[in-house]
């Protein structure tokens, strides 16, 4: 049997780890498993005209999303350590890149949170049956609530709270534990949902809008649609799927388990179109309702197309809000375990006392981002609220830059052995014309992709 040892140098002692295959996979799916899926996709996949865009998306996956993700896998497992120092065990001048994905995970968890917390809230409110009323009363709930300086503050800080009590319980114990759970009860409500979504009258047009494509729709908007989607929907550059890596065995195969990672994002991204628009087209909603989609649309979807089964609505909405705050916190697990390695590594401090300094402080950052939506509006910069800076900081401008930067440092400056090992697992997986395919891709197809994309967004092009 071929043994597989670890360099000294990337050896780290008592280093946790994965204690399964499907552990691996279940943990890695949730950080990419996210608000991205049930929410932007979705939304995306309305504006943008539908089928034809997922076909797009599918071929950005293959070619953008996949390498990079297992570039992040390499640079992780071979560092063994945070993202910060994985990075720098590489090249330590490439340091900085390893800290920005730290940076950009510490502040997406700030102002993800809320979002997050927004989630519980609809939970409770479809429990307590306070989301019947007509498209008014359902925007004005939103409105009422987004803005109000408490109640969005308490679900911010209680979802921060669930999502510390797993990280304390480190990799085995506590993430790799909640993602067997947590995972499997999305899958269960999101089929039971769409199930109902497409028994209802008149949701063959909305199963034909998801998987019929229209080609007259497509234009360079959708394409560079489909790569931004690709690339948020895969946590690229946020450190979690650099962080994670660090957890896996030297027998982990790093493509396959890409692939598979993919495969599950794809599938429940899919499945959320069919939950939503099904639903959607039974009422004669658009499906291109933008952001606004999943907190003021849907509630009034599910009161119209369920008036005549007022439990079955109940269930479903539960249901629904149930299944994004599961999303919501799998994504926040994954991104807040970026920056308690990062702390308790660096500062040489035990896992509890960096889960609580980052918890501590993203629930300052939350608190403000939240007050700056409504209640304090002079939280502001630049015209944009506390929020929306981050978002677009975060978003726009360290995500692509960092994804960006990783391609070119994995491409360009890292050994091109240490990444045929990594890759082939030394040899014993995958022929060289896959590598060479991956190495062709990360060294100019992926840089000039993400460029595009960045650019895009700046409106630059």
């Amino acid at each position: 049997m071929f043994n597989i040892t670890r360099t000294c140098e990337s050896m780290t002692e008592e280093r946790a780890n994965f204690g399964s295959k499907l552990g691996v996979i279940l943990a890695t799916a949730g950080s990419a498993v996210g608000l991205g899926n049930v929410w932007r996709f979705p939304y995306m996949t309305g504006e943008n005209g539908g089928a034809a865009f997922i076909l797009i998306y599918f071929a950005c996956v293959l070619l953008l999303g996949i390498p990079c993700m297992v570039s992040e896998f390499i640079i992780g497992r071979h560092g063994a350590s945070n993202t910060a120092r994985a990075y720098g065990k590489l090249n330590r001048a490439a340091s900085f890149i390893g800290i920005m994905g730290v940076l950009t995970g510490f502040l997406i968890t700030g102002y993800y949170a809320v979002v997050s917390g927004w989630c519980l809230q609809y939970v409770y409110a479809s429990m307590m049956g306070e989301l019947k009323g007509d498209a008014g009363f359902v925007t004005s709930y939103f409105q009422d609530f987004s803005s109000s300086p408490v109640r969005p503050i308490f679900w911010t800080v209680a979802i921060l709270a669930i999502t510390h009590f797993v990280i304390i319980h480190g990799v085995r114990g506590g993430i790799e534990r909640a993602s067997k759970l947590l995972m499997p009860a999305l899958f269960i409500l999101l089929l039971f949902i769409v199930v109902a979504s497409c028994l209802l009258p008149g949701a063959g047009k909305g199963i034909e809008f998801l998987l019929m494509p229209d080609f007259t729709k497509v234009d360079r908007g959708v394409f560079l649609g489909a790569l931004g989607q690709s690339f948020y929907s895969l946590s690229i550059a946020m450190g979690c799927i650099c962080t994670y890596a660090s957890y896996f065995s030297r027998q982990t195969n790093l493509l396959g388990s890409a692939i598979q990672i993919s495969l599950v994002d794809s599938i429940v991204a899919i499945l959320a179109g069919l939950m939503i628009f099904p639903a959607a087209f039974s009422v004669g909603i658009h499906p291109d309702a933008g952001p606004s989609l999943i907190f003021i649309t849907l509630p009034n979807v599910f009161n119209q197309a369920f008036a005549g089964m007022p439990i079955v609505g109940w269930v479903v909405s539960l249901m629904f809000y149930l299944l994004l705050s599961l999303a919501a916190l799998t994504s926040l697990i994954s991104l807040h375990e970026v920056s308690t390695a990062f702390f308790f590594e660096e500062l040489h401090i035990t896992r509890r006392s960096g889960a609580l300094i980052v918890t501590i402080t993203t629930c300052i950052i939350g608190i403000f981002c939240s007050l700056s939506l409504g209640a304090v509006s002079s939280l502001s910069i630049g015209g944009k609220t506390l929020f929306d800076v981050f978002d677009f900081v975060t978003g726009q401008i360290f995500l692509p830059i960092g994804g960006f930067l990783t391609c070119l440092f994995l491409g360009w400056v890292v050994p091109r052995k240490i990444v045929s090992d990594e890759f082939t697992n030394w040899g014993t997986l995958w022929k060289p014309v896959v590598f060479n395919a991956y190495l062709f891709l990360i060294r100019f197809i992926c840089p000039l992709a993400i460029a595009v994309i960045f650019l895009h967004q700046l409106e630059v092009i």
